[in-house]
C-alpha cells in the first residue's frame, strides 16, 4: 500500500510543478523552469547562471554572475517562445509579464484542467496495476476485497486532491 501510495504522491508533486509552468499574469521564476542556455557550448539552466528576482508582482530580473552570458541567456528566453519580450539594460534582463486578457485566461484554464484529467488517467493506471498484483497474490477472498476497498480509498482520495489543485489554479488564473 506504501508503494502505491507513494506513487499517487509523485504523481501529485508532477501535477503541481506542472501547473506552475502556467502564468497567472503575476511574475514567477518557475516559467523559466525548462529553459536551457547554451553556455560555453554547455546546455545550462538559467538558474544556475543567474539570480532571478521579483521585484514586482509583474516583473522578473535575471542577474547573471557572468556578464558575458547577458545575450546567451536573452537570446535562449526568446527561443523558448514564452510570449514575453527580455530587455536587455546591460546589466540584467528584465521580463515584464503582461496583463492577461480573458479568452488567454480561459485557454490556461482549459490547460490546467488538461492537466488535471492527465493526472486523474496516471491514478487510475496506478489504481489498475494495484488491483491487477492484488488478484494474482491468490488471497482470501475478504482479504482481497478489503486490499481492493483501501486502493479504492485512496484513488478517490488522491482525485480529490487533483480537483483541489486544478481548482485553485483556475481561481489564482480569474482572478484580475
Amino acid at each position: 500500500m506504501n508503494d502505491i501510495e507513494l506513487k499517487m504522491i509523485q504523481t501529485i508533486e508532477n501535477l503541481e510543478s506542472r501547473l506552475l509552468n502556467i502564468r497567472a499574469g503575476r511574475a514567477n521564476p518557475a516559467i523559466l523552469n525548462g529553459i536551457m542556455v547554451n553556455y560555453y557550448g554547455t546546455p545550462t539552466a538559467i538558474q544556475s547562471l543567474a539570480n532571478v528576482t521579483v521585484p514586482e508582482a509583474r516583473k522578473l530580473f535575471i542577474k547573471p554572475f557572468d556578464r558575458g552570458a547577458l545575450k546567451d541567456i536573452e537570446r535562449a528566453i526568446n527561443e523558448a517562445n514564452l510570449g514575453i519580450a527580455p530587455t536587455n539594460n546591460g546589466e540584467m534582463i528584465i521580463l515584464t509579464v503582461p496583463e492577461l486578457n480573458e479568452e488567454r485566461r480561459r485557454d490556461y484554464v482549459k490547460q490546467a484542467k488538461n492537466m488535471g484529467e492527465e493526472a486523474k488517467v496516471a491514478l487510475r493506471n496506478i489504481r489498475q496495476d494495484a488491483n491487477n498484483d492484488v488478484k494474482k497474490e491468490e488471497l482470501p477472498e475478504d482479504e482481497e476485497k478489503r486490499q481492493l476497498e483501501d486502493i479504492q480509498e485512496l484513488i478517490t482520495k488522491y482525485n480529490k486532491i487533483v480537483d483541489d489543485k486544478v481548482k485553485e489554479k483556475e481561481n489564482e488564473l480569474m482572478q484580475i
